[in-house]
């Protein structure tokens, strides 16, 4: 039996596998890591498959409908994000009324909201809830053995004129025995149509584990995909992977290792990078990976030595009261320290900030602001707070009356950015992302910060590639924003 997997058209270089889905203002673009893991596991199992990154590849409507109907599959699998639901249902209706094939979405999106999505279209057949590769596995079979429905754990379904939602599927326990995801890209995908504004170009993605111990109310992918169950892969399946991408993937410069939190266990990430420096890994391959600022200097010189590259920490916030309101379970001392240490091990670090948690006002966002400058970050990234459905933060601006629309369409702007649909008695939505356009204007736009840029893509050609192709894109962006106050303040 034939199954199709899709993530499908919307903006030019939509990224729906982000864990704020949008179309970057550094030009990054996502892979499509949670299908390319189902693909990997249907291909396992003896399913003939295609999968099609419509964004990537630059594929129009009609063109996607070309290439499912080529295919004839009975089984096809779209994936979904928030700001492009709208969107990817009418993509699904589409595909439906081409084939007549069963059409399943998945996604955080349709995860939080199973029974709202069904009833927006009668066309879509189901929703696969949280992590998905065997929901879709056992569909699959299902569907090609003519077995109940019922029988598919995780599964919304359409019967008739009403809608079953069968019991959640436990967490995948084993991570080792999913393929890995590397092995998908290299046969289904291009790798060069992807780009991470921070890494060397060309780059892939994985994950070495699911899930997140810590509590953070903002995060999608832990409360939604995962219900907050930390599983992780064996240091040596991981190293496995790494070889995997040198044996077969030559051309790759950088892994980004994408969990939520790589250095929540720290003793397995001594042990991975034990290996990678004992295979010679770390010679031929550099990465990057998420962390958390308790992150201890022994260890980040570990990682360097390794072979990472940069390190990617959620600083959030410069007030204290206001991580803690985020439970956030860090202290601005420990962001500090992880700041002056990353220096010392010679990592590289993209600091992540939010503008818009609770109690966030115009003066803890400036400390914010001052404090992004203070740690000085070789990048930064300023979000507004979006509260994705399914969250602590979604359930908080609904209690509070601060969520401005329920139309997820506005959860980006026209041009595909992160927009601010949360407005309190503090900040109004405008309010937010004016501060987020301030904080990039005075972190990105400060000599010191020119003149280490410089420096580093000057010594480093690599470094040199991935500034160019990521500046390119951003500081237009940036310009479009100074432009836009000056003309605004002229009025």
């Amino acid at each position: 039996m034939k199954v199709l997997l899709l993530n499908p058209p919307f903006l030019p270089k939509f990224s729906r596998n982000s864990r704020s889905p949008a179309v970057t203002k550094g030009g990054t673009i996502y892979m499509p890591i949670w299908l390319s893991y189902a693909t990997g596991v249907l291909e396992k199992e003896g399913f003939e498959v295609k999968l099609i990154d419509a964004p990537a590849q630059k594929l129009s409507p009609e063109e996607v409908i070309d290439e499912i109907k080529k295919f004839e599959p009975k089984l096809i699998v779209i994936d979904t994000s928030t700001p492009s639901i709208n969107n990817d249902i009418k993509v699904a209706e589409s595909v439906k009324d081409a084939t007549n094939s069963f059409v399943i979405l998945v996604g955080t999106h349709v995860s939080a909201l199973p029974e709202e999505t069904l009833k927006l279209s009668k066309k879509i057949d189901a929703v696969a809830r949280k992590e998905y590769d065997y929901t879709i596995r056992d569909l699959a079979f299902a569907l090609k053995e003519g077995n109940p429905l019922q029988s598919v754990l995780g599964l919304s379904f359409r019967k008739n004129e009403g809608i079953i939602h069968n019991p959640d599927r436990p967490m995948i326990e084993n991570l080792d025995e999913l393929p890995f995801v590397t092995s998908v890209y290299n046969k289904y995908l291009n790798i060069k149509n992807y780009f991470y504004s921070s890494a060397n170009y060309p780059m892939v993605m994985i994950m070495t584990g699911r899930g997140c111990p810590f509590r953070c109310f903002f995060c999608n992918w832990p409360q939604v995909f995962f219900e907050r169950k930390y599983r992780l892969r064996s240091p040596e399946n991981v190293v496995a992977e790494f070889e995997y991408i040198v044996k077969n993937l030559p051309e790759v410069k950088e892994v980004g290792v994408e969990d939520d939190t790589l250095t929540a266990d720290i003793p397995r990430v001594h042990k991975i990078c034990r290996l990678l420096i004992e295979n010679g890994i770390n010679k031929k391959l550099k990465w990057y990976a998420n962390v958390r600022v308790a992150l201890d200097l022994e260890t980040m010189k570990f990682m360097k030595k390794a072979g990472c590259r940069l390190i990617i920490p959620g600083y959030e916030s410069g007030v204290q009261e206001i991580l803690d309101n985020a439970h956030k379970g860090i202290t601005i001392e420990q962001s500090r320290e992880f700041a002056k240490n990353a220096k010392k091990a010679g990592l590289l670090v993209h600091g992540c900030f939010i503008i818009g948690l609770p109690g966030e006002t115009r003066e803890t966002a400036k400390k914010t602001i001052e404090f992004a400058k203070e740690l000085d970050s070789d990048d930064a990234q300023f979000f507004p707070l979006i509260p994705y459905p399914g969250t602590e933060a979604y359930e908080w601006v609904k209690k509070n009356n601060y969520l401005l629309t329920e139309e997820f369409s506005k959860w980006s702007t026209e041009e595909g950015w992160h927009n601010s649909i949360v407005s309190t008695p503090e900040l109004t939505n405008e309010e937010i992302l004016e501060l987020c356009n301030q904080a990039k204007i005075k972190f990105y736009l400060r000599p010191k910060y020119i003149l280490k840029t410089l420096k580093l893509v000057l010594t480093n050609w690599n470094e040199t590639k991935r500034a160019f192709k990521a500046s390119n894109v951003f500081f237009r962006y940036l310009f479009k924003v100074i432009r836009g106050r000056k003309s605004v303040s002229k009025r």
